[in-house]
């Protein structure tokens, strides 16, 4: 009787179902799988690995072909404890299955070459099947012509595809029927066995629910319950393939990628073209002779074969930032600069004096500068970006240069109020369209053509409406600001707020003037009151009520208590105020009822 033990690999490949179904197994054979590739291939499926879900469906299909043809399947070993688990990479789980097969005299069966070897020199029976797996024509590039840039596959849904180039696109159903769970899972299973075969395709993500493999210029997105409501594959293929002399760019713009650029951002809106630039630009560095290489997750731009594509090491690109520093690339392409990591990574390898060109999601040029805003210091800006290149519907739409600068920002007429600020110019003008710099303790953008053409609004006064009133209500919620000149605001609070706000020996009033930039002069605000109304006070549960005439309803009204002002509210349609007896208002009204102070009210001028 022939025994066959069967690793994990030979499982996958689903070779021995073949085998099975073409009656190459004899019948009173037996089918030995070790528990510790079950416990493997069920410890994949329950992190939504795809391989675990295809070994476990060999099984249970093995198991049905057995019982049809009277061969024996059974369980045996030891199961893995979590020392094994933890060392399986390093060959600890291959190690359990060969004592298997060594303990029941039986034929290892296994695609893995390296198993088929060692097993050999320990002096096992091994055979090396590898599976005639398909690598070409694969069932979903049926869905592709050549206009195809990706196609949408979800179960019971009717597949979907993006036809056109970025920018001019539909989006199209291919056929009627729609897709069904085993459909997908074959399209999943031949991707990953062409993949593992062929070496076109590499794992590039592998999380609990997802899986992204790039196979040749296929980048194939995999999603699965939790993460997902239900089975999707994503297909991602790029239409064109275009020089950067197809952009179309000007002469001076192409001088400065030649020569001076060196921090270069792409920018645009997910499927405008920003990869397909990134890579143009690739190859133009390649062919002046520079070494360049690519920083990808997942590893899809279309680049020469001279120029590498480094994956993220140990799932960190910070970690592979110390080995691109060895190799010393004169330029290096960052795809998908999106999370804070990535933003520091990009600014430590541009102050190493590496030539950066990254990729950056933005709906404006702007964008993607502000991005780098509260990641980078402002000042350290310019010296990671110099040129900021926004793609839109395939096009160069924008190009922004950027200097650091010391002067008066735009609008502003006093020589003390000079600062470093960032100039963000038109590349083709040189016109400066905004300004980037401090006031207070945040970073403004100010478009300078809009403070220039505004009659009478210097940056100053756009500033104020937010931010001085923003800082001085702080001390009083009811102050008010008013302008006086570009450098000179007046500022009205409540005589209790007057002392904080001016501070011991004007040291709170000359910090804000610091602050601010401007200088304050701070008045007491007198009230003016309005005509004076009659009410009446009631209290119920956790509220103080203010009645007054149905005259008043909708209308403004200042309540005061002894002459000092305490809130202003406007009337509901019951004729009544509302004051909740827990805040500051509440306790002053009750306690000036308990004590018999005097209350009035007015209708408010304000």
């Amino acid at each position: 009787m022939a025994k066959f033990v069967l690793d994990t690999s030979i499982i996958i490949d689903g070779e021995i179902t073949k085998m099975l179904e073409a009656g190459k197994v004899d019948e009173g054979s037996e089918i030995i799988i070790p528990l510790a590739v079950l416990d493997e291939l069920q410890s994949q499926a329950s992190t939504n690995k795809e391989h675990g879900f295809v070994g476990l469906a060999e099984i249970k299909k093995m198991r049905e072909l057995c019982a049809k043809k009277n061969i024996s399947l059974r369980f045996v070993g030891q199961r893995p404890d979590i020392d094994d688990i933890r060392l399986a990479k390093h060959g600890r789980i291959d190690a359990i299955i060969k004592d298997v097969a060594m303990q029941e005299s039986a034929t290892l069966l296994t695609a893995d070459y390296v198993q088929a070897l060692v097993a050999e020199a320990q002096g096992i029976k091994s055979q090396h099947i590898r599976a005639p797996t398909k690598t070409t024509d694969l069932e979903f590039e049926k869905y592709f012509d050549e206009t195809t840039m990706s196609v949408h596959l979800k179960e019971n849904v009717v597949p979907m595809a993006k036809r056109g180039r970025p920018g001019n696109f539909q989006l199209v159903q291919l056929g009627s029927d729609k897709s069904t769970y085993g459909e997908l899972t074959k399209i999943i299973k031949e991707v990953s066995e062409a993949s593992r075969v062929s070496g076109a395709g590499t794992v590039e993500i592998s999380r609990s629910g997802a899986t992204v493999i790039q196979f040749g210029k296929y980048r194939i997105a995999i999603t699965r319950p939790p993460f997902s409501d239900g089975l999707e594959i994503t297909i991602v293929r790029p239409t064109v393939r275009l020089a950067l002399a197809d952009y179309n760019a000007s002469d001076k713009l192409m001088e400065r990628l030649a020569g001076k650029a060196e921090g270069i951002i792409i920018a645009g809106p997910p499927g405008s073209g920003k990869s397909t630039l990134a890579s143009s630009l690739a190859e133009f560095y390649a062919d002046k002779g520079k070494i360049v290489k690519t920083f990808e997750s997942p590893r899809d731009l279309q680049v020469p074969e001279e120029v590498t594509q480094y994956a993220p090491l140990e799932g960190s690109f910070e970690k592979a930032v110390d080995i691109l520093l060895l190799v010393r690339p004169d330029y290096t392409i960052y795809d998908e600069v999106r999370r804070a990591q990535d933003f520091n990574v990009f600014a430590d390898m541009r102050l190493a004096g590496v030539g950066m060109v990254g990729v950056v999601h933005a709906s404006s040029p702007l964008d993607a500068v502000q991005r780098f805003m509260g990641k980078v210091e402002l000042g350290m800006i310019p010296h990671i970006l110099d040129t900021i290149i926004f793609v839109k519907d395939g096009a160069i739409n924008k190009v922004y240069e950027l200097a650091l600068t010391v002067k008066v920002p735009t609008g502003m007429t006093e020589a003390d109020l000079a600062r470093p600020l960032v100039e963000v110019k038109d590349f083709e003008s040189g016109a400066v369209e905004y300004e980037i710099y401090t006031y207070g303790e945040e970073n403004v953008v100010v478009p300078v053509s809009k403070v220039k053409g505004t009659a009478g609004e210097s940056g100053v006064r756009k500033l104020a409406q937010s931010k001085i009133m923003d800082v001085v209500r702080r001390f009083d919620p009811r102050a008010e600001v008013n302008i006086l000149s570009d450098s000179r605001v007046q500022v009205k609070v409540s005589k209790e707020a007057a002392p904080k706000i001016i501070g011991r020996g004007g040291s709170t009033i000359n910090e804000l003037e610091e602050e601010l930039g401007v200088h304050i002069d701070v008045e007491v605000k007198t009230p003016t009151l309005g005509k004076e109304i009659a009410f009446e006070v009631s209290e119920s549960g956790s509220a103080i009520t203010l009645l007054v005439d149905e005259a008043v309803i909708g209308k403004t009204v200042d309540l005061y208590i002894e002459d000092e002002y305490v809130l202003s509210s406007q009337v509901g349609k019951k004729a009544r105020v509302k004051v909740d007896k827990r805040s500051d208002a509440g306790k002053q009204i009750f306690n000036a009822i308990v004590s018999g102070q005097e209350m009035r009210m007015f209708l408010s001028k304000r």
